[in-house]
């Protein structure tokens, strides 16, 4: 690392495993939006995207085909690829003295992992050995909103619907989405769905991932597990049915919590308004709340619709939206960085 930008600053050497996906791309321009210090970035993904040009601040980079020799001497690694990928490479960069920052579900729930969003649970970075997780693009600015209202009163359950965009199963979704909505216009026959088990578009799927024997989808279990990890309460009563619309960017989520006391609401509005990252978007009477399309390309999450929960004693109701390839993914990793820098723990 080479130290810049005044006393204790560092520019890391970076490298980015999955520079050719949704994520990467976006990693890219956050990157550069943010002006996140880098000595040398190298870009690396299969052997099959292996020579692409991509363009970071104004230079052309080739791209490498993923091994040992193109992460030698990477001080960061920030990695969107497959959970097998995450496997490979992660011990390779750790015993090589780096740190990867993880996209992908392979190390979320180990013990020794931590899994962070910044503006929640930062101080879990201080215990990391190399690896560091962040969570499902559901999760995110879900914990962001739960550490907010807890403050007010403590939570002693959550449920959640979510709204998920296909950009978050991949580039691959995002063309059978696009391929089956031309068809459709044109009055053609829409194509036969690949990605998804049945035709996404004009369509809504109660299925995230594949199911477990009791009946909730892997998406669902992570939901429940990694807001337990992040936010410390191991025991939260949780449940999630997650749902793929027919939309490109942005996940969205009907959040219903109950909590250990009466509680004001005008104490929870103040919370969220107060919570770095979360921005309350909430006049009802005149139509204002997040949507996937008028918070697309914000670095933020998104809530509004809050209201009190009628049906239960000490309940909270609240709608909450975020970009899942931002704050979802590229984002907050870039935001682990920037804390790994700033707390002197590269």
């Amino acid at each position: 690392m080479t130290a810049v930008r005044g006393v204790g600053a560092v520019e890391p050497k970076v490298a980015v495993i999955g520079a050719t996906g949704a994520v990467g791309d976006v990693f890219l321009r956050v990157a550069e939006e943010r002006n996140f210090p880098v000595a040398r970035l190298k870009l690396l993904a299969t052997a099959r995207s292996a020579g692409r040009r991509l363009t970071f601040r104004g230079e052309e980079i080739e791209v490498e085909e993923t091994s040992e020799a193109a992460l030698a001497d990477s001080d960061i690694v920030f990695c969107s690829a497959t959970s097998e990928a995450s496997r490979k490479w992660g011990p390779v960069v750790r015993e090589r003295g780096g740190i990867m920052i993880d996209d992908g579900s392979a190390y979320r729930m180990e013990a020794n992992v931590p899994l962070v969003v910044p503006e929640v649970n930062g101080d879990d970075l201080e215990w990391h050995e190399g690896i560091v997780s962040i969570p499902n693009c559901t999760t995110t600015p879900l914990v962001m909103a739960l550490a907010a209202i807890r403050t007010v009163a403590p939570l002693t359950r959550v449920t959640a619907a979510t709204y998920q965009a296909v950009s978050g199963s991949g580039a691959g979704a995002v063309r059978e989405l696009d391929a089956q909505l031309r068809a459709y216009g044109r009055g053609e026959p829409v194509p036969a769905p690949e990605v998804y088990p049945h035709q996404i578009a004009l369509n809504v799927l109660p299925q995230v991932d594949t199911f477990d024997e009791d009946g909730f989808t892997k998406e669902e279990a992570k939901m429940r597990n990694e807001t337990r990890k992040i936010l410390h309460q191991p025991d939260l009563p949780f449940a999630a049915t997650c749902v793929r619309v027919p939309t490109f960017v942005g996940h969205a989520e009907a959040v219903h919590v109950e909590l250990a006391h009466d509680f004001d609401l005008g104490a929870v509005r103040e919370a969220i308004g107060q919570q770095a990252g979360l921005e309350l978007m909430d006049d009802p009477a005149n139509s204002v709340y997040p949507t996937p399309l008028n918070t697309a390309g914000d670095d933020r999450a998104f809530v509004g619709r809050l209201r009190v929960d009628p049906s239960i004693e000490h309940g909270v109701i609240f709608w909450c939206v975020s970009d899942n390839l931002r704050k979802g993914a590229a984002t907050n990793a870039i935001q682990i960085a920037e804390e790994l820098i700033r707390r002197g723990k590269l």
